[in-house]
């Protein structure tokens, strides 16, 4: 298995299997749900090769992955011999005190990301059907535009359904109840049931005016469209489960199996008819209604904010509070000119993305670039986010300022979103008006997406990003040493705080003889490993026990932190520079646990050795007894 050993550690590191409640995935992270978020071991799972970052948000620990987190995905549930989200997915009963807003986005992000994936799928295919009417590829009467219309159509005409399902499963209840309760509110047979005279009018004259053509035990039910609905079935599934819940423990178990679902749908589906449909499906039209008001104050300024912002929505999850919100808009009104002033926010971050990779010099940089634009032109931004953008800090904020323009433009050319389509460049489509073609706020949104890239781009390249060997930049921008010979003495300092050791009293035969060079050693009493000179990190073990360097005089030094300490596999270091960073003396390389390796087993004596001893007449150690970082260590002549 590809990701064998990477599902272990994440597993191992996030606490073991007994610490997770639950796990699935979104489009680049693996999202836990954890007992207890303090016995996870961030530092060390972002220090993970095949791990981009670890963020914590609305009651998750995500775990940013990449592009192939369904593998990584599909590995956990293996290795771990985890059921992924359906366990314990409700969670409400973990014993942890979760925040309103956290359990809202949490519920959110469960009942959608399942159904995303193909949800964007099937609106690029509506998008297609779009485009191609629009540059009048084909006819409106086409057999070709009318299947792809459909194809991409179905899902979102039936989405009740699919929400039915991921709704119970998330609430902790049987998932195909969820669909028969969709099933019977989109049914086909309510549009011949709604036909002709009503009976009579409910609260005539005012907003909430309902035509009554039929009664359920003479209480009169009122019918509406729930074809493409978003709030009814998610509110229904919740009182289902609560329904269902309650059956369970009075139904003997040999008739559970049939006898709890025929009793949850048979007082659901009134129930949701009578009640919760109707008053769902007005709450609906008022949030939108209210969304649409608000956005209307200032179209400009809303899409300033919502473009500015959208990426920090995204990193702490908060974006899920606006997806059903859009989704909700598409039913009740057709558009949705909210997430419209975002989806193409992707544009702004490659743009900074291509400005680094064009500029920087570090081969490490370059290479993590060119992955992480590919991405962002698809509309996935993570790696770029968390890999490249955000650690430089001004090309995250650069984008955020293009990215706000951008919106800015969205919101003045009135651009709106048609239909839930992709990201990045097949989200493009999504803003062509069914019948109306390529119009002004089509061309407007294409205008906002080249602004915002070019912005990005041009903003990073001249004020986001120096490509220098500034402290705050090292760890992403290295350039390679210029090494400067010298006839004078070199000096190295101490990069440890501890007590001085000959190398011959040391308990490896390789140290001890000088075979990897000359050079002294540490018995450390802090557990931190500092620079001794300026330079580059020419060698950084994946296992964090071991440390090369090049100063800018040209000497090769080897920091070796214990004895047998790659056995250890980088449990108990902590390393805060990459293999290619510049550093300066006195910056932090590497922090160990020195108590934790003790008892493990092994000795912490650490020998400091110049391996380019030949190119010196003399290696001098400076200090006996106890020495403090950044003290002269050695001397090179």
């Amino acid at each position: 298995m590809k990701y064998e050993k990477l599902s272990k550690d994440i597993l191992e590191l996030v606490g073991g299997k007994e610490n997770i409640n639950s796990v699935f995935h979104c489009v680049t992270r693996l999202r836990f749900k954890l007992k207890d978020e303090n016995k996870a071991k961030t530092e060390e799972i972002k220090n993970l090769d095949g791990v981009v970052t670890v963020m914590k948000s609305g009651g998750q620990y995500q775990v940013v992955i990449g592009n192939h987190v369904p593998d990584v995905y599909a590995a956990v549930l293996e290795v771990g011999g985890l059921s992924g989200a359906s366990e314990n997915a409700s969670n409400d009963d973990d014993g942890k005190k979760v925040g309103l807003g956290a359990k809202f986005i949490d519920m959110i992000s469960g009942v959608f990301t399942p159904i995303l994936g193909v949800l964007a799928a099937t609106g690029m295919l509506k998008g297609l059907a779009a485009l191609f009417l629009a540059l009048h590829w084909v006819e409106a009467t086409s057999g070709t535009y009318n299947l792809l219309n459909i194809a991409g159509d179905g899902l979102f005409n039936f989405l009740p359904i699919f929400l039915g399902y991921t709704a119970m499963k998330k609430f902790g209840g049987t998932p195909f109840v969820g669909m028969a309760i969709a099933a019977a509110l989109v049914h086909p047979g309510l549009t011949a049931l709604s036909a002709g005279k009503p009976l009579y009018t409910l609260f005539k004259g005012t907003l909430f005016q309902s035509d009554i053509h039929i009664t359920f035990l003479g209480i009169p039910v009122i019918l509406m469209s729930y074809a493409s609905s978003v709030i009814p079935i998610v509110l229904a599934a919740f009182f289902a489960v609560k329904v269902e819940k309650g059956f369970k423990k009075i139904i003997p178990d040999v008739v559970k199996t049939f006898v709890v679902p025929f009793l949850t749908i048979m007082v659901m589906v009134p129930l949701t008819f009578l009640v919760i449909g109707p008053i769902a499906t007005w709450a609906g039209s008022l949030l939108g209604a209210a969304t649409i008001w608000i956005y209307n104050l200032s179209p400009i300024v809303a899409g300033l904010i919502l473009g500015g912002f959208w990426q920090v929505f995204v990193m702490f999850g908060l974006h899920w509070g606006l997806v059903p919100i859009a989704m909700n808009n598409i039913t009740s009104m057709h558009f949705d000119p909210i997430l419209a002033t975002v989806t193409f926010v992707s544009f702004a971050q490659t743009g900074a993305v291509l400005a680094v990779l064009l500029k920087t010099k570090n081969k490490k940089l370059k290479s993590l670039s060119i992955p992480a634009f590919i991405s962002g032109i698809f509309g996935v931004t993570e790696p770029a986010i968390y890999g490249i953008t955000l650690p430089l800090k001004k090309p995250f904020i650069m984008s955020c300022i293009a990215g706000g323009i951008g919106g800015g433009l969205m919101g003045a050319f009135g651009s709106k979103l048609w239909m839930f389509g992709g990201m990045g460049i097949f989200a493009i489509p999504s803003y062509i008006k069914p019948g109306a073609g390529l119009d002004m706020p089509f061309w407007g949104a294409m205008i906002a997406i080249v602004v915002s890239f070019v912005l990005g781009f041009i903003l990073t390249y001249v004020f986001g990003f120096k490509d220098t060997a500034s402290k705050e930049e090292t760890k992403v921008e290295a350039t390679k040493v210029e090494v400067k010979k010298q006839d004078g003495p070199v000096a190295v300092a101490s990069p440890i705080k501890g007590e001085i050791v000959p190398l011959s009293e040391v308990k490896d035969q390789v140290f001890s003889s000088e075979a990897m060079g000359k050079g002294v050693a540490i018995n450390p009493s802090e557990g931190k490993v500092f620079s001794p000179v300026n330079g580059e990190v020419t060698l950084m073990f994946k296992t964090k026990h071991s440390i090369g360097l090049t100063s800018e005089d040209g000497a090769q030094i080897l920091i070796h932190v214990g004895m047998d300490t790659v056995e250890l596999e980088g449990k108990h270091f902590t390393a805060h520079v990459n293999q290619g960073d510049m550093v300066k003396a006195g910056d932090l390389l590497v922090e160990f646990d020195v108590e934790a390796i003790k008892a493990a087993g092994y000795q912490v004596v650490t020998p400091i050795v110049v391996t380019n001893t030949p190119d010196y007449q003399e290696v001098k150690v400076l200090q006996a007894g106890k020495v403090d970082k950044n003290e002269k260590l050695l001397v090179l002549v």
